[in-house]
């Protein structure tokens, strides 16, 4: 939590406020509140700044409160620090804000997931990212005003966290939105009465900023809320101006501080954030585990004890969102945040589960206090406990296995920096490559790396690891921390089209009218034959594209009269949402031409309609069926719901067993036959949560929503298209099961005609296997059995007979060993031919044991399938020598495209250049020769 400091001797504000981050109104731990920020910004009506959009305007106010909780508010009549100052909780200080805007007309909203539905922004950062779509004019307004508690998750500044007394990664950001409602006077005047009224700051306490040319914002402040001049300060675009990004939404806002001085250092003011009862009590907990005293431990443990609170917060609230730990995008934030709470509990002296158990974690008992803070943050939490608990101990237990290696490592790292910064004189650096190996083989987050090496004045190399990451890495894990919000040519194409009136869940076919067409992203009035086009209709029966089912396809008709040849025939091949809810049929234009006005006759594809539904609500069926067989701890992490097949993503931490995906199958299977029929309904979201319904993670809800269910089996939020009765899917057959991701696995599956044709393909393939091994159906597994026993026992067989070949090979070599003075070392480097791999090594084992000490063995072959293998066998003389087998083989295995390595006396290695293989062997006899006579 920043503090300003206000003091007569620190004035005037500008040199302090300037670099205060604090202008970001937070909350202060008990006993303090500073910093509200008033933040309106619109064009038009009189308010002065930003616009987002051509179709709205906005105004907001934001009470930014870092996870900040108990505080004390005392009526302005009194000062800070007296007996008499009232001491609030983070839960109510919350329920104080949102009761205040509710009474002037604001809609309650819930807090959106942390994992935004939107491609272009990477975590959830800010209370209006959930309206991002209104401020752009996608989406209609649902309400003219709306207050919500947001839950946010910032990494940008993550160093700092434990370190400061306001920085955290998770924080709520308590806001009042306008859409085009209200504006600058009323956000102001309702800012400083929540201010003074309701949280009872004194008002000779407050001071003001606003934008240095804003006088609308100045005159408010003075003439209509009563500030004094000298408490409102002017100042520059750094401090007072907010942008969105180049282009987009901006504005001049203010913000109120609160003078903190002289009480700064009372023992009636909480310091920091972390002493308050969001985060203390999960503090208080890990210094327990620890055996320490919070209140008597030294600076260095309470910055620990603070970042383990601090991240221990947005770990849980990330995995209840849906987020797995794993190396790419969002879940490697996890990983980093939960490896990083780890270090600093072993730091702290916690071992094990801190319970007495070494071999266990004490990430879900933290876990188990953060969620039992929950309640009025996020009422989700306490549903998904197991599934939270679950993914921390394992993911820790994970850690836990390869840190004291890494560690290990890492400290002889250390050492060699520090020592070779001390024979050259340079300032001591970890190479990016040797960051890179711990990030790669150990786990280490660079971060960690970085921190661990700045503890003994070591820096790293970070260019040097992009650089290593970007040759592996085939997908960015860059965190955007921005919001941005810049109106595209899309949104200027379609901005008069009216949303798309959807009538497919009870017609495949339908008249409608043509309201634009596109052709390579621009708006056109006429499209001719053989033409791609994307077509805008105000009513429509295609499903377009969402929620994982694949747009329809089908046909749209313009009639041409008596004469057949003069209809006009588009075929759609895809349906696309756009700016909400406008439906683009993409297609191409087959006969005739078509123009904006036109009357269309849209017609789906029955056969393939069908197919989606099956597969859609056989989706719904997996889900069930996941949760009854393998835990209720599973949740979708995604879906693709395509007309032939379906897949599903879900977070689970190991392979299925054959077992549990046969239950499965069987399972879905008995339902698909018992006809249950599937029900549909719109209600309002909060009921259908209190009936149980599934939603997924980070998809974004109305106020009214649809329900899918099969009574007793099924209850999912869902606007796709589904079978009346769960007999129309006549069939579920599971294809395959495998990790996509760490944490996450993935089904594909059939169902409906395309599990049909699956079962006959397979059928017919088991006949013509049978027909080929001459043996019933039931007996094919028994003489598969059979048929690879009796190959193993000939490849046995085969492959004694190579080494016994090699070997009488390798008789002949002995009799022709090169002897090289002055110390008679018998030589042998040899191509082998076509000697596989095991018979090499035969070979050099019978010539090494023959040849007797001092003795060298090189020996190469090619095996085929281009191919090269070699193997090199030293004597102890020839090792005592210095020269090492495994050194030796590997080098020459890099001539052939290949490398290697083993035994200081005996190693094999690999190549894919057999063409190489006799100038690599050439290079081997001079190089060993060389060695051995002393001679380099």
């Amino acid at each position: 939590m920043e503090v300003v400091d206000l003091s007569p001797t620190s004035r005037p504000l500008s040199p302090l406020l300037s670099t205060a981050p604090a202008r970001r109104l937070r909350l202060l731990p008990p006993r303090c509140v500073v910093g509200l920020r008033a933040s309106p910004r619109t064009r038009g009506l009189g308010c002065v700044g930003g616009s987002l959009s051509r179709r709205h305007s906005f105004c907001k106010n934001g009470f930014f409160a870092t996870s900040s909780s108990s505080a004390s508010v005392e009526p302005a009549t009194q000062e800070l620090g007296t007996a008499d100052a009232v001491e609030w909780s983070g839960d109510a200080i919350r329920r104080r804000f949102l009761e205040f805007y509710a009474a002037r007309g604001h809609k309650i909203l819930p807090s959106s997931s942390l994992v935004p539905g939107d491609p272009t922004v990477f975590l959830t950062i800010a209370g209006m990212l959930q309206f991002k779509p209104i401020f752009l004019g996608k989406e209609p307004r649902r309400v003219p005003r709306a207050t919500t508690s947001q839950k946010c998750i910032r990494t940008n500044d993550i160093e700092n966290v434990g370190r400061t007394a306001r920085h955290q990664t998770f924080f709520e950001m308590l806001g009042n939105f306008s859409f085009g409602d209200y504006f600058k006077k009323e956000a102001t005047t309702w800012a400083w009465e929540l201010a003074t009224k309701e949280y009872g700051l004194p008002a000779e306490r407050l001071w003001i900023s606003v934008f240095e040319d804003d006088n609308e914002a100045f005159n408010i402040w003075h003439n209509e809320v009563g500030v004094p001049k000298e408490r409102i300060q002017r100042m520059g675009a750094e401090d007072n101006f907010w942008t969105s990004g180049a282009t987009g939404p901006c504005g001049p806002c203010s913000e109120i501080y609160y003078d903190f001085y002289p009480e700064r250092g009372s023992s009636d003011v909480v310091p920091n954030n972390y002493e308050t009862d969001l985060i203390f009590p999960i503090i208080e907990k890990a210094a327990s585990m620890a055996m320490v005293s919070y209140a008597k431990a030294d600076d260095a443990t309470k910055t620990n004890l603070k970042i383990i609170g601090d991240h221990m917060r947005a770990v849980v609230y990330l995995i209840s969102d849906g987020v797995i730990p794993s190396n790419i995008g969002r879940g490697y934030v996890v990983r980093r945040l939960i490896r990083r709470v780890v270090r600093m509990g072993r730091l702290i002296g916690i071992r094990g589960d801190g319970h007495g158990n070494s071999e266990g974690a004490f990430l879900p008992s933290l876990a188990e206090v953060v969620i039992s803070l929950s309640t009025e943050i996020d009422s989700d939490v306490e549903s998904r406990r197991r599934s939270i608990l679950g993914e921390l101990q394992r993911e820790e237990m994970r850690f836990v296995q390869t840190l004291e290696r890494g560690e290990k490592l890492l400290a002889e790292l250390l050492d060699e920096a520090l020592l070779n910064a001390g024979n050259n004189g340079n300032k001591p650096s970890l190479s990016g490559k040797n960051v890179f190996l711990l990030y790669d083989t150990y786990g280490f987050p660079v971060e960690i790396t970085a921190e661990i090496a700045s503890e003994q004045g070591v820096t790293v190399d970070i260019e040097g690891f992009d650089i290593e990451m970007e040759n592996q890495r085939k997908q960015s894990q860059a965190a955007h921390n921005v919001v941005r919000l810049s109106v595209g040519n899309e949104t200027e194409i379609v901005k008069n089209i009216p949303d798309t009136e959807f009538l497919g869940y009870d017609s495949l076919s339908a008249s409608a009218v043509i309201k634009g067409l596109l052709v390579n992203g621009n708006p056109v009035n006429e499209v001719s034959q053989g033409s791609e086009v994307e077509i805008l209709l105000d009513r429509t029966p295609f499903y377009a594209e969402s929620g994982g089912q694949v747009g329809d396809n089908g046909f749209l008709y313009v009639n041409g009269g008596e004469d057949r040849r003069q209809t006009t025939v588009i075929e759609i091949n895809d349906v696309q949402k756009s700016l909400g809810n406008i439906f683009v049929h993409k297609g191409m234009i087959k006969q005739g031409s078509v123009e904006v006005g036109k009357e269309v006759d849209a017609s789906v594809d029955a056969k393939l309609r069908q197919g989606a539904k099956a597969h859609h609500t056989a989706t719904h069926l997996l889900q069930s069926a996941l949760k009854s067989v393998v835990g209720s701890e599973t949740s979708q992490a995604g879906s693709l719901v395509a007309f032939d097949h379906l897949r599903f993503d879900f977070n689970f931490h190991r392979p299925l067993s054959e077992e549990e995906l046969t239950t499965i199958e069987a399972l879905i299977n008995q339902w698909i036959g018992n006809a249950a029929h599937v029900e549909t309904k719109v209600m309002a979201l909060q009921d259908a949560k209190n009936a149980g319904a599934i939603a997924m993670f980070g998809e974004k809800y109305g106020e009214q929503v649809r329900v899918v269910e099969v009574p007793g089996i099924s209850l999912e939020l869902c606007g796709g298209t589904h079978v009346s009765n769960t007999a129309e899917i006549r069939g579920f057959k599971i294809i395959s099961e495998q990790g996509i991701a760490s944490g996450i696995r993935r089904i594909e599956a059939v169902a409906g005609d395309a599990f049909v044709d699956y079962v006959c393909a397979r059928d017919n393939y088991m006949r013509r296997l049978c027909l080929s091994l001459k043996v019933k159906a039931e007996d094919v597994n028994s003489r598969v059995e059979t048929i690879l026993e009796e190959l193993r026992a000939t490849r046995n067989v085969a492959s004694s007979l190579r080494s016994k070949i090699a070997v009488l090979k390798a008789a002949s070599l002995a009799s022709r060993a090169t002897t090289v003075e002055p110390q008679n070392v018998r030589i042998v480097v040899e191509n082998m031919g076509d000697v596989d791999a095991d018979g090499l090594k035969s070979a050099a084992e019978y010539l090494i044991d023959t040849l007797k000490d001092p003795a060298a063995v090189i020996l190469g072959s090619s095996p085929g399938d281009g191919k090269v293998s070699l193997v090199a066998a030293f004597s102890p003389a020839i090792v005592e020598m210095g020269l090492q087998a495994g050194k030796f083989v590997s080098g020459i295995a890099k001539l052939c495209g290949g490398g290697g390595g083993g035994k200081p006396n005996f190693a094999q290695a690999g190549g894919r250049k057999p063409e190489n293989l006799p100038d690599a062997l050439e290079k081997a006899r001079a190089e060993i020769v060389a060695r051995v006579s002393g001679s380099s």
